[in-house]
Parts: C-alpha cells; sequence; structure tokens
C-alpha cells in the first residue's frame, strides 16, 4: 500500500513540472507562429479566386488593398 502513495506522489510531482514547463514555453513564445503569416501573401491569389466562387463571402483584405 505504500507503493501506492510513492507512486502517486511521483506522479504529482512530474506533473507539475511538465505543467512549469508548458507555461514557461507558452510564456517565452514558443508556440508562437512565425511562419503562417510570412507566407500568406503566396497564397493571397487563390483566396480572392475562392471568393469570386463564393460571392456571400467577403475577401480577405490584403495590407496592399487597405492601403489603396
Amino acid at each position: 500500500m505504500s507503493v501506492i502513495y510513492i507512486l502517486i506522489s511521483i506522479s504529482i510531482i512530474v506533473a507539475v513540472f511538465f505543467l512549469y514547463a508548458f507555461i514557461r514555453a507558452v510564456k517565452s513564445g514558443q508556440y508562437d507562429d512565425d511562419y503562417t503569416p510570412s507566407v500568406r501573401m503566396l497564397f493571397d491569389d487563390e483566396l480572392l479566386k475562392n471568393s469570386k466562387k463564393n460571392p456571400n463571402k467577403k475577401p480577405i483584405q490584403t495590407i496592399k488593398e487597405k492601403q489603396v
């Protein structure tokens, strides 16, 4: 029976460690998406073509279109 208490306490310590590591990674920007914004401009033409097929949806405006 004492082995169960030891295993439960060790598993709680490991779980707390992983929770701390996850929170630290999120705060440091580990999961920020840096790749998608850089390639979004490559697919803008496809998004505009798809919006012509579905006229009910608004096309996504690019930065250049907003500046004009």
